[in-house]
């Protein structure tokens, strides 16, 4: 048996119909965010229009950036990170599994750093980022409260992780239910 000690600051919300109380979870940090998901099933599902509804109800802004693919790329990360800086956000949502996770973590790493993003992937240590929440829409992601991101840079097709207690979620909403309406909607 090994011994170890384990903490996690990530606060977590556990159940049915946690994923509405969304606004309210964001409102203890910001009142603007980065909506960052990936390819829209959470539109088809109907999770979007729930989340945008909480969002609205607790007077939170958003810019989106969707369209994260699996195994997220650098360039989206770039996307997010001029979108946040243009529109001076400071807090990103993510909803999805690991790869909406991730992307949103690089681009909460790069956001406050005046240089390459992808330094960080070679090994430059983060100092500074951006809060991040999570709605998890697939069971065991594991992003959605650890401190780690991996990312793929296109050119070279290279895959590098980072990690820093600083990209821990500060909240992850976990609603069981939510991995059954994308498990339908994979079988339509």
């Amino acid at each position: 048996m090994q011994n170890f000690i384990f903490q996690n600051a990530t606060r977590i919300l556990f159940g049915a119909g946690t994923h509405t109380q969304v606004g309210k979870e964001v409102s203890r940090h910001t009142n603007k965010v980065l909506l960052h998901y990936g390819s829209g099933s959470i539109k088809k599902t109907g999770l979007y229009d729930q989340i945008v509804q909480s969002l609205r109800e607790s007077q939170i802004g958003f810019v989106e950036l969707a369209g994260v693919q699996p195994n997220p790329r650098l360039s989206m990360v770039k996307k997010g990170i001029e979108l946040c800086r243009e529109h001076k956000i400071d807090f990103i949502l993510a909803i999805g599994g690991g790869s909406p996770i991730d992307s949103a973590k690089a681009i909460a790493a790069g956001v406050p750093y005046p240089g390459d993003v992808w330094d960080f992937f070679a090994g430059k240590r983060i100092e500074k980022a951006l809060k991040l929440g999570v709605v998890l829409t697939i069971p065991a992601a594991g992003s959605e409260s650890s401190d780690s991101s991996v990312i793929t840079k296109e050119e070279g097709w290279y895959k590098r992780a980072i990690g820093s207690n600083l990209l821990r979620p500060v909240f992850s909403i976990m609603n069981p239910e939510l991995t059954y309406l994308l498990i339908k909607l994979l079988r339509e």
